[in-house]
């Protein structure tokens, strides 16, 4: 069984990198950039390996366990990762350890990099980081309402494959593979209206397609070293904030939407609603210091930048018109500590998620209310519905480990050089999979050491799987039959 599951891993891997190049084969050779040839070869080497692992050993006939599960999501990002740093390798001379960072940031859509003069990267490589980041986005959301529940890591159980969300008059399809397919659709469904809106508002068609796959993925990755700075348009910006917070609720409530044509939907689902909350109080916030401190004499560009800015980070994109890490008072901290929140559970988003936090604040509240009236008898409800206690203790597990984790991957990177603000911002950004950091980390991560920048690229894996997936397959009686 083990040795069957590790080829369909195999397989699967190098199909999704061979999906990943077809479009970057096809515009190597459009804008002539001189490495269509390589292109080809790689795309010709993972079908001819991929394709006949994946026939003779098709995923539904494989009978998975759920520790298996374990071991198939870990094991295809890392695969996936490994074949995405190959074209880096050979194309952009990164060195492996570079390569491996920049493939692991897109493909977890973190978007932190390691690449300085963006700008002049081949036109195919521009297009393979943003691919890496789509094909992330749609793993993320398939594994995240589909698959990942049935592990139960970290309160996921919440997202059953059988219910959107917390949603329970709703169902999507109950198998997994019509639950796949019907999530790509609305995947690809809001992908390319960005690409229109993008176009639209200005961008050329290869900026337009570029940035709606790193938009709603949100992933952060931008053709252009100064972001979306480099546009310099409102239009562009408003563009690119509604489809940030898109891409950032679930895509289970996204489907019912779709199914039920009734917007209000989205208004009524507790966690999309407390997501959107909280970004306006914090556009609010930050809006209202800019302007009364002078950083922006215009209320208007103030509310402009507090809004990009702070959606980006929230819904852990990444995307840039101004250095927030430059903002006044103890604003860089609130925005990274908001990307600690991050966007919905089921969504591309990175963060701890909403839902963890509004489980975490409702076990607080019924706390405080036992300790006032002892004999109380009340129970934790989300949208109606009783949160089970198992859920609630994988939540605060969740947490816990997250908060451990965090410190001790912080302390690594001060032992390895890192000061402490560079130290925290780093692990923030990729244990969060937001990629702006703070100090020496808050552009890019070129100067940080090979160590480092392996540690940061398990730190975006642990983050984007969810912690528990990767470290069970760390204990000893995960290993026992």
């Amino acid at each position: 069984m083990a040795g069957r599951l590790l080829l369909v891993i195999v397989g699967i891997s190098l199909l999704v990198g061979a999906m990943a190049l077809a479009p970057v084969l096809a515009v190597s050779v459009l804008y002539r950039d001189g490495l269509a040839f390589q292109h080809a070869a790689l795309l010709v080497l993972c079908l001819a390996l991929g394709l006949p692992l994946v026939l003779a050993f098709p995923l539904d006939r494989v009978l998975l366990r759920v520790r298996d599960g374990f071991v198939l999501v870990t094991a295809l990002w890392l695969g996936v990762s490994l074949i995405g740093a190959v074209p880096l390798v050979l194309g952009a001379d990164l060195g492996a350890v570079d390569a491996l960072f920049e493939s692991v940031s897109g493909v977890t859509t973190t978007g932190a990099t390691v690449i300085l003069g963006i700008d002049r990267l081949p036109p195919s490589l521009l297009i393979h980081r943003q691919m890496l980041q789509w094909i992330g986005g749609i793993g993320i959301i398939v594994s995240g309402i589909a698959l990942l529940p049935i592990l139960g890591v970290g309160g996921m159980q919440l997202f059953k494959a059988e219910t959107p969300g917390p949603i329970k008059d709703e169902k999507l399809t109950p198998r997994l593979v019509q639950t796949a397919r019907s999530l790509w659709r609305v995947y690809v469904v809001l992908t390319a209206g960005c690409a229109l809106a993008y176009w639209l508002a200005g961008m050329d068609g290869f900026d337009a397609v570029a940035h709606a796959l790193s938009t709603v993925s949100t992933g952060g990755f931008s053709t252009h070293d100064a972001s979306l700075g480099w546009f310099a348009s409102p239009a562009i910006e408003w563009v690119s904030m509604v489809f940030m917070s898109l891409g950032a609720v679930s895509f289970a409530v996204h489907y019912t939407v779709w199914r039920t044509r009734e917007l209000g939907r989205y208004w009524r689902d507790a966690q999309t609603r407390v997501f959107a909350l909280l970004m306006l109080a914090a556009i609010v916030v930050c809006a209202t210091i800019l302007w009364v401190t002078g950083h922006h004499e215009h209320p208007l560009r103030a509310l402009r930048h507090a809004a990009f800015e702070v959606i980006s980070v929230q819904t852990s994109t990444g995307f840039g018109v101004d250095d927030f890490s430059t903002w006044p008072l103890a604003l860089p901290v609130l925005l990274v500590f908001i990307s600690f929140v991050g966007g919905c559970a089921g969504s591309t988003s990175g963060g701890i998620k909403v839902i963890r936090f509004q489980v975490l604040s409702g076990q607080a509240s019924l706390h405080l209310r036992r300790l006032v009236h002892p004999r109380i008898v009340n129970c934790l409800k989300i949208d109606g519905r009783v949160v089970p206690a198992d859920v609630s203790e994988a939540v605060w597990a969740y947490f816990t480990l997250y908060v451990v984790l965090f410190a001790l991957l912080m302390l690594v990177l001060m032992s390895d050089g890192l000061d402490q603000v560079t130290a925290f911002g780093a692990v923030a950004t990729c244990l969060n999979n937001l990629g702006p950091g703070l100090g020496a980390v808050a552009t890019h991560f070129a100067d940080v050491d090979t160590v480092g920048k392996l540690l940061l690229s398990a730190a975006m894996l642990l983050g984007r799987l969810e912690i528990f997936t990767v470290l069970v397959l760390l204990s000893p009686d995960f290993w026992h039959r």
